[in-house]
């Protein structure tokens, strides 16, 4: 029997598969609390099935997940067919559960100005003895979808790929690009390789429709935009 089949009613499968198999169907959702019980624990014991057992210990906390979430080791282990292994699973996955919800959720950064990005990319190679080229990936709203380290290089330069580049860009479904390099010298004026790279990678950037919107040089301290300096 194909219990992956949705077509097959939920109804007739194995009471022990039916929560993995709901979930995979209807999504995590469609769950209850005890059938999300039950995928932790994986088994019953011989009277009851892990569905079975989850409503029964959830009864004896009057079906309140954050009184099931207190229960000691000792006190999970008292229900038959709760070892020792299923009693920390339990605890681990409400432990998640908990940590979850006072979790800040991240901000994420939209760029206004070159300012933002020098702030965003300067803690990760403002102060590096060798040279590193990033690349800020943006959707529509200017949002930061990722930062990417594209290549690492020596004191004085670093190769970059625009094939690298702009394919990681559409795994992204990024919009626009802004790069980034750090000089270790301190030096924040731009060479000719790097006002060649800039141009080579707008050109790129125009071929698949991402924008290229700026490229600095950071250094500890400071940094220069091609893009203030009106050389887009």
């Amino acid at each position: 029997m194909n219990t992956y089949n949705s077509s097959f009613s939920i109804k007739k499968w194995n009471e022990n598969d039916r929560p993995r198999e709901k979930l995979i169907v209807k999504g995590k959702n469609a769950l209850s609390d005890a059938e999300l019980i039950a995928i932790l624990i994986g088994s019953g014991n011989r009277e009851e099935s892990a569905v079975t057992l989850s409503k029964r210990i959830l009864s004896s906390v009057d079906h309140q997940i954050h009184a099931l979430g207190k229960l000691s080791l000792k006190q999970l282990m008292n229900f038959k067919g709760i070892g020792e292994a299923k009693a920390i699973t339990i605890i681990a996955g409400l432990e998640l559960s908990r940590r979850r919800i006072h979790e800040e959720v991240p901000v994420v950064p939209k760029i206004n100005s070159s300012k933002d990005v020098f702030n965003i990319l300067n803690p990760l190679i403002g102060d590096l003895e060798h040279e590193e080229f990033w690349v800020l990936y943006l959707n529509n709203a200017n949002k930061v979808l990722q930062k990417k380290q594209i290549s690492v290089g020596s004191k004085t330069g670093t190769l970059v790929d625009a094939r690298i580049v702009f394919r990681a860009a559409l795994e992204f479904g990024a919009t626009s690009i802004i790069l980034a390099h750090n000089h270790p010298s301190g030096s924040l004026t731009p060479s000719k390789s790097d006002q060649l790279l800039t141009q080579k990678l707008k050109l790129a950037g125009g071929t698949v429709d991402i924008k290229l919107l700026d490229h600095l040089i950071i250094a500890e301290k400071g940094y220069f935009s091609f893009a203030d300096e009106g050389n887009f």
